[in-house]
C-alpha cells in the first residue's frame, strides 16, 4: 500500500475517531494502535509501553503540573484586582484609557498562569462589569480581552511552550526565554491598535477624572509589586541560569502560596480546588503527551513523516511558502482542536518537514504558539470565545467579530518575526 494511501486512511480514522466525540488522548492511541497493526510488524504492546512510559517520565514534564498549580492559586486570590488597581491610575491619559488596562493586566496574568483561558476568565471577571458601568464599548472591551488573554499561550512560563518542548526534545527554558521579546511585540501592537482607535474614537470614550496626583499612583502602584516579585523569581532565575524552568515552576507555587496567603484568600477549599484542578488539568495534558508520544513512534514504523518530508523538499517550496502553508493549516486545524492537542497531533508529521527546510525547531516553535494563539479567537472551537462568551451572554459571533482586529494584529506580529527571526532568537543566544 502506497504512503499516500495510508496517510489517508489513518487521517480519516483520526477524524473519525475525533467526530464521535472520543478524548483527543484517546484518538491520538487508536489511530497509532491502527497504524501499527495493519501496516507494521512491530510488537505493539512492548513498542507502546516503552513509548508512553518513557515519554512520561520526563523531568522537564515535572514543571508541567507545578505551572498549572501556580495559576490556580493565582486565579482564585486578588491578584486580578490588585493589578487593575494598580494599573488604572496611569492608563487615564493614554487614547483609549482604561482599555489599556485589559493589555497590560492580561500580559502581566499571562507571565504568572501560563494559560490562555485562565487569563481572559480571571482579568475578564473583573474588567467587564468595570469597564462597562464606566461606558466603554463593549466591543473594545472584549476584543481587547479576547486578544490579550492569548498572551498566556506566549509569554513564559507558557503551557504549551512546555509541551512542544517535551514533543519536540527543544529546551524549555530556552523557548521561555524565546518567548519574551515576541510576547513584548504582540503588547505593542495591540497598544498601538488601542491609542490610533481611541484618537478616532473619542467620542465613543467615557470622559475620565484625570486629577490622580502622582502619590496616589504610586500609592496604588505598590499592589502591583507582589506580582513583579513573582514574574521576577519565576523568569528571572530562568534567564540567569540559576533555576531550570521545573525549579523556578516548584519557586513559583510557593511565591504564589505565599501571595495568597498575604492576601488572605489561602483558604482550605481555595487550596484544595487549586489543587484538584492542577491535578485534572495536568492528567488531561499529560494522557494527551501519551498518546501523542505512542502515535509518533507509530507514525516512524510507517514510514509516512520521512516520505513526506522528502515530498515536500522535493517541491521545492521557498521557506515564505512553505510558512504560509503551515500557518493557513494549523488556523484551519484550530478551528476545531484546543492549541495543546495541535502541538502534539502534529509535531510527528510536521518537524521533518520543518528540519528539511532548514527552519530553527526553536523559532518554529514560536512561530506555531503564535499561530495557535490566533485560532484561540477563530470559531467555532476558539477557547478564549468561550469564555468571553459566558461572561457577557453574548453571541459567539459578536464575541469573534470584536476579537478580528487583535486576530488581524497577530497575522502582522506573525509576518514580522519571519521578516526579522532575530526577535525571537535574540535572547536565547545571549544563554
Amino acid at each position: 500500500m502506497s504512503i499516500a494511501i495510508l496517510s489517508v486512511i489513518l487521517l480519516i480514522l483520526l477524524f473519525a475517531f475525533l467526530g464521535a466525540g472520543l478524548w483527543v488522548a484517546f484518538s491520538l492511541l487508536g489511530v497509532g494502535i491502527a497504524a501499527m497493526v495493519l501496516f507494521t510488524d512491530a510488537p505493539l504492546g512492548l513498542v507502546m509501553a516503552t513509548t508512553m512510559w518513557g515519554h512520561s517520565n520526563s523531568w522537564a514534564l515535572a514543571a508541567l503540573p507545578l505551572f498549572i498549580w501556580m495559576g490556580e492559586i493565582l486565579f482564585r486570590s486578588r491578584l486580578s484586582e490588585d493589578m487593575f488597581a494598580g494599573l488604572s491610575p496611569w492608563m487615564n491619559r493614554l487614547p483609549g484609557q482604561l482599555l489599556h488596562v485589559n493589555i497590560f493586566a492580561c500580559g502581566i496574568f499571562a507571565a504568572v498562569s501560563g494559560s490562555s483561558a485562565a487569563t481572559a476568565a480571571t482579568i475578564g471577571k473583573l474588567s467587564i462589569p468595570e469597564l462597562s458601568a464606566r461606558g466603554y464599548p463593549e466591543k473594545m472591551v472584549i476584543g481587547t480581552l479576547a486578544g490579550s488573554a492569548t498572551l498566556g499561550l506566549l509569554i513564559p512560563p507558557s503551557i504549551i511552550l512546555i509541551v512542544y518542548g517535551v514533543a519536540t526534545e527543544q529546551s524549555i527554558a530556552r523557548l521561555f526565554v524565546a518567548g519574551v521579546l515576541p510576547g513584548v511585540l504582540l503588547v505593542s501592537l495591540f497598544v498601538g491598535y488601542v491609542i490610533i482607535w481611541g484618537l478616532l474614537n473619542r467620542a465613543a470614550l467615557p470622559i475620565q477624572d484625570m486629577r490622580v496626583t502622582l502619590a496616589e499612583k504610586l500609592r496604588r502602584s505598590r499592589r502591583l509589586l507582589p506580582v513583579i516579585a513573582l514574574i521576577a523569581g519565576v523568569i528571572g532565575s530562568i534567564y540567569a541560569g540559576i533555576a531550570s524552568p521545573t525549579d523556578a515552576a516548584a519557586v513559583g507555587v510557593v511565591l504564589a502560596l505565599v501571595l495568597s496567603w498575604s492576601s488572605g484568600t489561602l483558604t482550605r477549599r481555595n487550596f484544595v480546588d487549586g489543587l484538584m484542578g492542577a491535578t485534572v488539568t495536568s492528567c488531561m495534558i499529560a494522557f494527551i503527551l501519551a498518546g501523542a508520544s505512542f502515535l509518533t513512534v507509530a507514525m516512524g514504523f510507517t514510514g509516512i513523516p520521512r516520505v513526506l518530508a522528502e515530498w515536500i523538499g522535493g517541491m521545492g517550496l521557498s521557506t515564505y511558502t512553505l510558512l504560509a502553508a503551515l500557518t493557513v493549516f494549523f488556523i484551519v486545524l484550530g478551528c476545531f482542536l484546543d492549541g495543546i492537542s495541535v502541538v502534539v497531533l502534529t509535531a510527528s508529521v510536521i518537524m521533518p518537514m520543518v528540519l528539511e527546510a532548514g527552519i530553527d525547531p526553536l523559532w518554529f516553535g514560536i512561530f506555531l504558539v503564535i499561530v495557535v494563539e490566533m485560532s484561540q479567537i477563530t470559531p467555532p472551537v476558539g477557547f478564549n470565545l468561550f469564555v468571553l462568551q459566558s461572561l457577557t451572554g453574548r453571541d459567539i459571533l459578536i464575541v469573534a467579530r470584536a476579537a478580528l482586529p487583535f486576530f488581524f494584529l497577530m497575522v502582522l506580529a506573525l509576518v514580522v518575526i519571519v521578516l526579522f527571526p532575530a526577535i525571537v532568537t535574540f535572547l536565547p543566544e545571549q544563554m
